[in-house]
């Protein structure tokens, strides 16, 4: 019984980051969070995670497939190359990463991501307001964000559509279709590596797997009906929480 309410959990913390990624991303928020409680060290949890969400991440892709376009001038095509080559470079460094310093590091990028999401569209378009930057920063700002989609990923969709609205203009509904294929070709990128290097807890990544296809699927449907301030809202709070709970893991 102990068993299958374990895998229970696994499948409803899928379901739960499938969603959050499709709405908005911050997805692992709820997943790896859980693969820790249930005694995985953070980043084999990380690895798991990231694995566990590709297929949601995909299925998300798929719903919103109409609304991709170009972005600040470079294709699609260019920047998932771009997204998927630095993915592979961040989840090359996170293999090599020990657990002890995995721990230290990461309640650091929970923050980083929490300022990006509650911060970030106001400092896009103070930015965007006074500064003109073209493709070539486009591109430099996806190198980065591809490997901290690789590495680590937490609040990296909030980070894109940051990055996007300042150095294209778009508005976060616009950039919704995109944002959603990067995050699963950076997820993609990811979990080739972690396959191949044996970081992936099978037994409990399927179940996740599947709730966070349904998941997936289901955000994306939501993502088009529900306000973006509800969205933002709901986001936020699952990350600020969560930080605060790595901060005290990490050095409490």
């Amino acid at each position: 019984m102990a068993e299958v309410a374990t895998l229970a959990f696994a499948a409803g913390a899928g379901l739960v980051g499938g969603a959050m990624n499709a709405l908005a991303g911050g997805g692992s928020f709820a997943t790896m969070p859980t693969l820790i409680a249930l005694g995985l060290p953070s980043p084999i949890a990380n690895a798991t995670s990231n694995v566990s969400l590709q297929p949601g991440a995909i299925a998300s892709a798929w719903a919103y497939r109409k609304g991709l376009e170009p972005i600040g001038g470079v294709g699609i095509r260019t920047l998932a190359g771009i997204t998927f080559i630095g993915g592979l470079v961040g989840s090359a460094l996170l293999v090599v990463t020990s657990a002890r310093t995995f721990d230290l590091i990461v309640p650091w990028l929970l923050l980083f991501a929490t300022i990006a999401i509650a911060f970030g569209t106001r400092a896009a378009d103070w930015l965007h307001a006074r500064v003109a930057m073209g493709p070539r920063a486009l591109v430099a700002v996806q190198t980065l964000l591809g490997i901290y989609g690789g590495y680590f990923g937490g609040g990296v969709g909030l980070m894109l559509t940051a990055a996007w609205g300042l150095l294209s203009g778009a508005s976060p509904a616009k950039l919704a279709a995109p944002r959603t294929l990067m995050l699963a070709t950076a997820n993609a990128a990811a979990t080739v590596v972690f396959v191949a290097t044996h970081m992936v807890a099978w037994t409990l990544c399927l179940p996740m797997m599947a709730g966070g296809i349904v998941g997936g699927y289901l955000g994306a449907r939501l993502g088009l009906i529900l306000p973006a301030g509800v969205i933002r809202v709901w986001t936020l709070l699952v990350t600020a929480v969560t930080t605060i709970v790595f901060f005290w893991r990490a050095y409490g």
